[in-house]
């Protein structure tokens, strides 16, 4: 069994990273890959826990723009993000995992309700837990849910897996000369207004000294590879 510099995570995925090559929905094949990086990862030893967006689905802020009361669409989006955990918990059950969905929703009959002691039983016991419904709140997003629910079961780092490979001093899609930054802190992150997750989550993160790192997914073993400590993507952290 591999030594983990981090023992227990959260892993926070985007709705459009189940879509694939497709316009809408999950695509099975791209499920499977993640689920498969997620168990190679518990199975060395991890304590792991998920959390994705519902954009492959629904984006309640979309919606609202077009005239949707604001809350119903944020209800809206909650829903969708129950949908994504249920689908990750069925593709990792299928490789033999033991997961849990817990929505901040009440929604009984589909998956439990998130109680902060029971989730942090379920990650002793190593099971992979799956946190749906953001914060149950509208307003804000999937990456303050996963900030808050990273820092309530004391995770020991936040996974944040983009499209890029880290974080950049400008688009590396339109400028050639861009240049990957290795480590950052929330200060300057939140100063320079980048955004790769939403203000309020890096705020969380700052206060609460818990360290991000900022990856490309796509990369085959890269979850394990960053739980045995090697240094991938952007690391951000609060000031020493």
């Amino acid at each position: 069994m591999p030594n983990l510099a981090y023992r227990r995570v959260l892993l926070k995925l985007s709705g459009e990273a189940l879509m694939g090559d497709e316009d809408y929905g999950i695509d099975p094949k791209v499920l499977t890959r993640l689920a498969e990086e997620v168990i190679e990862a518990s199975d060395a030893g991890a304590e792991i826990a998920l959390v994705i967006g519902g954009g492959n689905i629904f984006r309640g802020a979309g919606l609202a723009a077009g005239g949707m009361d604001r809350v119903t669409g944020d209800h809206m989006g909650m829903l969708a993000t129950v949908i994504n955990a249920l689908a990750m918990q069925d593709a990792l059950e299928k490789l033999g995992g033991k997961a849990r969905v817990m929505s901040a929703l009440k929604i009984n009959d589909v998956c439990e309700d998130y109680i902060r002691r029971r989730a942090i039983r379920h990650l002793e016991k190593r099971r992979l837990v799956i946190f749906a419904a953001g914060t149950g709140n509208p307003f804000f997003t999937t990456d303050s849910g996963a900030a808050l629910r990273a820092i309530e079961i004391g995770a020991d780092l936040l996974l944040k897996a983009t499209k890029v490979d880290g974080v950049y001093d400008k688009d590396p899609k339109k400028f050639d000369d861009a240049v990957k930054i290795d480590t950052l802190y929330y200060d300057e992150v939140i100063a320079r207004n980048l955004q790769v997750m939403d203000t309020a989550a890096f705020a969380l993160c700052r206060d609460a000294a818990l360290p991000l790192r900022i990856f490309d997914m796509a990369q085959p073993g890269v979850l394990l590879r960053l739980l045995q400590g090697e240094s991938i993507g952007t690391l951000v952290r609060t000031r020493p």
